[in-house]
């Protein structure tokens, strides 16, 4: 018995990526592309049965050409979490940045500063948006993407995280949700809403979630510099402070129109805001040291807020023999400011510094995107299309110290602009039975302006991306695959790290630098090859191992230098780099294995990272932040008797040590995260919730070391981290 053939990647993954393209669409697509994987002449291949229900995530990952990993509603559920950072962590090859509990940068196989597409809805967000904020109720599913596929921008040197928000031709009922999650005594109560309809050829699911936040945390960070001889020269202890209350608001509703000759409008508006007040306290003890430190105590209070508000949609029209048009569109805007003031007094207790920050940013955006996709024979698919993005970002920074600018650009308008252009083809078809191939090409270029007091800024850059995927499905083995993907990514410099505007630090040093920006900075290359193998176990179970290998050229990396009275942090690109990794995935029920076995479901994945950067001496010069592994192990307990399910999981990253450059190492410390659960179901329309997130709350490290001219200056900073207790409880109206 052989593997059925997979979907073609031009509809499978279309209809994955754009919000528009109707489930109903994708349904019937895998039903074309069963058939046609299918040849009655062969008699070693079964009989395909299409039922009527739509393909679990496991089906739907094992019948696509390109490696997409796929994690429905179940996974979304599975812990109650409160962000979407929480569920991602827990998947094969994800860590998140930052200590435990309290999110940060998502990163796939270890590779940290941008190496990982953030999509939401196939679309990249707008500036400031971010997945900490997002509310796990109201996405769908989310894709991993391991290579490159040419309807989405190559910007992915490690992947392609892909966040589908709700649907609404799944659900029937309103669904309500109440949640509160309790840390250090303090409440986050959540609120979210889903509601579905229709009316004739409308149909429409209104989602929304408000949520409130109180936290709070503290830090101790040891400064200390030393000489080669062992003299320290300046030894400080640093306490910090803060408590932050924050109220937010999500809505995304999504309409969707059929027409009678079958086309199909889709839109879906998504509006995020936030606003919050925080304080802070700092406590500087100077045991040691030549010169009086800048402060002894510091109190601070801040306000900020942001609004994003953006509109995906496209529209499908279908044509003669089978082809399609589909039109995408999207607009947004964005609206963040922020205030803060800090005063400082001395030892003996007096007011010395009054310092003064503001911030306004305003983001727009735009897209337009077009896709023909046609069949051009049995097992047969090709599609082209192209898109455009349009982004403009004005920002106004004020910075004041005692009443006067800290740089010159302070109180200017900084404007700068983006345009992305691109063009692709992708073909896949069945070339025999056991083999399916996916071929694409890509053009993508990006120009970048940017203007503050009469300084003007350009870069332009553009890359050609080829690309390969090929599934083979092991002749006698109908549970057993291969794969192989050929891929060619980059990624583009940050806003950030091109604009030269500065950011100054309060208490400038070596390990607290200034950060400056790099208009030369050329984008990083890199080609890539990944290989996996894949069993698949009944129905929802998996066993998979995989490799990859990414050669980097250009690669960008923070620089620290002395110049002139203060230390400054700027990127620049350095040379060649490489890494390589070994990914493991366990997932299934216990039950199709031992029929008389208990009813648990079993979940792990084990990631093994290595990387070299030239030019940096060993024996830790590693891609920045890049862990050398990561591991996660789940399981999940269904009581015969009862409606009750218990479930835990826990997710561990090892310390890491990094030679960041000639003169600098930095570190962090280990992460064990444990969380545990419990669901009761009351019939079938309301089920409880109840769930403990970081039961182990240990201190979590970070360290830099920056030794020039035979000093070596250290910051050691140890962060709380806390347990909290979350209750959920869902009714179905």
């Amino acid at each position: 018995m052989q593997k059925l053939i997979s979907l073609t990647c031009a509809v499978l993954l279309g209809a994955a990526t754009q919000p528009a393209c109707a489930q109903e669409e994708a349904a019937a697509s895998e039903h074309e592309s069963h058939s046609r994987a299918t040849p009655q002449s062969d008699p070693s291949l079964p009989a395909v049965v299409i039922p009527g229900s739509r393909a679990n995530d496991t089906e739907l990952r094992r019948l696509s050409t390109a490696s997409k990993l796929i994690y429905g509603r179940e996974e979304l559920d599975r812990n109650g979490d409160s962000t979407v950072g929480e569920i991602l962590k827990r998947l094969p090859g994800v860590t998140i940045g930052g200590r435990p509990g309290r999110g940060g940068e998502v990163r796939m196989r270890g590779m940290a500063g941008g190496y990982t597409q953030m999509l939401v809805n196939g679309e990249r967000p707008p500036g400031g948006f971010s997945l900490d904020s997002l509310s796990p109720d109201q996405v769908e599913r989310i894709e991993i993407i391991r290579g490159t596929i040419a309807e989405n921008s190559t910007r992915a040197i490690a992947g392609t995280i892909n966040i589908i928000l709700r649907e609404g031709y799944l659900q029937k009922d309103t669904t309500l949700k109440l949640t509160d999650q309790i840390e250090q005594g303090r409440n986050r109560p959540n609120l979210s809403i889903t509601h579905p309809g229709r009316s004739g050829a409308l149909t429409w699911l209104l989602s929304g979630t408000v949520s409130s936040t109180d936290q709070a945390d503290a830090s101790a960070t040891h400064n200390e510099d030393v000489t080669a001889a062992g003299v320290v020269q300046k030894d400080q202890q640093l306490h910090d402070s803060s408590a932050r209350k924050a109220q937010n608001l999500h809505l995304t509703p999504r309409l969707s129109y059929k027409f009678e000759n079958g086309d199909t409008l889709n839109f879906q508006p998504f509006l995020m805001s936030s606003r919050s007040d925080a304080s802070n306290t700092s406590l500087l003890d100077q045991r040691i040291g030549a010169i009086a430190p800048e402060y002894a105590l510091s109190q601070g209070r801040s306000n900020s807020s942001s609004t994003f508000l953006r509109g995906f949609g496209n529209f499908v029209h279908r044509m003669a023999m089978g082809s399609k048009l589909d039109v995408k569109f999207g607009a947004g805007t964005g609206h963040s400011s922020s205030e803060s003031q800090r005063q400082q007094y001395n030892a003996a207790g007096a007011p010395s510094n009054q310092f003064v920050d503001t911030d306004a940013t305003h983001d727009r955006n735009a897209t337009l995107g077009v896709k023909y996709n046609t069949p051009l024979g049995a097992g047969h698919q090709a599609a082209t299309g192209a898109d455009a993005e349009f982004g403009k970002r004005d920002q106004t920074r004020v910075s004041l110290d005692n009443g006067d600018p800290q740089f010159d650009e302070s109180g200017a308008n900084l404007s700068a602009s983006t345009r992305r252009f691109a063009a692709y083809a992708q073909d896949e078809w069945d070339l025999t039975p056991q083999w399916a191939m996916y071929l694409g090409l890509r053009w993508e270029g990006i120009k970048t302006r940017s203007a503050t007091l009469g300084k003007d800024i350009a870069n332009d850059s553009s890359v050609w991306s080829p690309m390969m995927h090929a599934v083979y499905r092991i002749p006698g083995k109908p549970k057993d695959q291969v794969r192989i993907a050929l891929t060619h990514a980059y990624k583009a410099p940050a806003l950030n790290d091109l604009i030269a505007a500065p950011t100054l630090s309060r208490l400038n040093s070596a390990t607290r630098p200034d950060r400056n920006g790099n208009p030369e900075l050329r984008p990083e290359l890199s080609h890539g090859i990944d290989l996996a193998y894949e069993h698949y176990l009944g129905r929802s179970g998996i066993l998979s191992a995989s490799g990859f290998l990414r050669d980097i050229k250009d690669l960008i990396r923070r620089e620290t230098v002395f110049k002139g009275t203060r230390w400054v942090s700027a990127p620049a690109n350095i040379g060649h780099a490489q890494t390589t990794g070994i990914e493991l995935e366990a997932k299934f029920q216990l039950t199709e294995l031992m029929p008389d076995g208990p009813n648990i479901d079993f979940r792990s994945n084990y990631s093994h990272f290595w990387s070299h950067v030239d030019g940096i001496p060993g024996p830790n010069n590693r891609l920045a932040q890049q862990p050398s592994q990561t591991a996660n192990v789940g399981m999940d307990y269904r009581f015969k008797p009862l409606p009750l399910t218990l479930g835990a999981s826990f997710n561990w990253t090892p310390a890491i040590e990094i030679q960041n450059s000639l003169t600098e190492v930095l570190g962090t410390g280990i992460k064990r995260q444990l969380d545990v659960y419990g669901l009761w179901k009351f019939g079938g329309r309301t089920q409880l919730r109840v769930a403990a997130n970081n039961l182990l709350s240990g201190p979590y490290f970070n360290d830099r070391v920056v030794t020039t001219n035979g000093l070596a200056q250290m910051a050691e900073t140890t962060s709380r981290t806390y347990t909290s207790v979350s209750v959920k409880l869902e009714f179905k109206i």
